[in-house]
């Protein structure tokens, strides 16, 4: 999941990086010294890799450009990245939101890099 902008930019490149990846072994004749399968195998987690990293920046942008239906939660356990994917189609930043809260950004950028694992829950 896609938390901030420079994660985003990251991810971007990586996705052309795969697509790059992606066009050269297509051109590519299978090395005598690999198996089919092994060939193919290789072939096939480059495109999956690449498939994966497009849909999480398409989610991303999808939330940025408030064209996201709505945050879904399933149960408990979605919480944290609810929470998160509600920050991004609000058009907050993790800085946005720190301030609004009144703390310091690294402090959102460490729950959320935890998925708000380090806040203790209350015990009942």
């Amino acid at each position: 999941m896609i938390k901030n902008e420079k994660q985003y930019r990251i991810t971007k490149a990586q996705v052309r990086r795969f697509q790059d990846a992606v066009a050269e072994l297509a051109g590519q004749a299978r090395p005598s010294n690999i198996s089919a399968r092994l060939w193919e195998a290789e072939r096939e987690a480059a495109r999956s890799q690449m498939e994966e990293l497009g849909e999480q920046v398409e989610a991303y942008e999808r939330l940025n450009a408030g064209r996201s239906k709505g945050v879904v939660l399933e149960g408990v356990e979605d919480l944290p990245k609810a929470l998160i994917r509600a920050r991004i189609a609000a058009g907050m930043t993790q800085e946005s939101l720190a301030r609004r809260l009144g703390v310091k950004p690294q402090q959102v950028q460490r729950y959320e890099a935890t998925e708000c694992g380090a806040p203790a829950l209350p015990a009942f």
